[in-house]
């Protein structure tokens, strides 16, 4: 599903990513801990293609046997659209929008007819237990609920990779435990591969492998 090889990242003189190297397979819950500035979120931004690694060096990155390396940001845009979901701490939900709304923007962008669109939101918001908010706005519902919504839209297009940043860090226990768990069912209800940036120590361990990072190298 990724190949990552000799991953190296700078913002200035400042290196965040050391030769890193990462292989996932289909299917996996992989889990990335480590220290604040060790660079977890940046590897993340760059599997995700959010971000640009370095190009200099032997650099490679395959996703789903694409070369990213070699996309066009116009081809790039469509292949994250396409293949890939983002959750994140903060579930960035447009407020003037309805949960359905909100759900159904990535497939709109992708030029899904509007009725495709909601009869699949609908079946995520259903099976993510929130048939009854299809038409409330973000400020009516529960921080676990927006959170839901949230990842009811990193699924609408059928993405084989979901990339989550600290997906349960503004979270109650309770809502941070369910969300968890929802991860593991949809790995097994839909077969996505999920790589999870954490510091909740109880969903790392839950992951099929936990990276650990240290200093901008995956630690061994």
């Amino acid at each position: 599903m990724i190949k990552a090889r000799n991953i190296n990242k700078h913002y200035g003189d400042l290196q965040v990513l050391k030769n890193v190297d990462l292989d996932v397979e289909k299917s996996e819950v992989i889990s990335i801990v480590g220290a604040s500035g060790a660079g977890k979120t940046t590897l993340l931004q760059i599997l995700g293609t959010l971000d640009h690694l370095d190009s200099k060096g032997t650099s490679e990155l395959i996703i789903n046997n694409q070369d990213i390396t070699k996309l066009s940001e116009k081809e790039l845009a469509k292949f994250r659209n396409n293949h890939i979901g983002f959750i994140f701490q903060f579930h960035q939900l447009l407020p003037e929008f309805t949960a359905l709304e909100n759900v159904c923007i990535p497939a709109f962008i992708n030029k899904t007819p509007k009725q495709d669109a909601e009869k699949r939101a609908k079946e995520l918001l259903d099976f993510l237990g929130l048939s009854h908010r299809y038409h409330h706005k973000p400020n009516e519902m529960s921080g676990g609920e927006q959170q839901r919504v949230a990842v009811a839209r990193a699924l609408i297009n059928n993405p084989e990779l979901i990339f989550a940043d600290e997906p349960s860090g503004n979270l109650d226990s309770e809502s941070a435990e369910n969300l968890h768990n929802l991860f593991f069912k949809l790995r097994d209800r839909f077969g996505q591969t999920f790589i999870i940036v954490t510091h909740n120590e109880e969903l790392a361990n839950l992951a099929d492998r936990k990276i650990i990072m240290q200093d901008g190298h995956i630690k061994v």
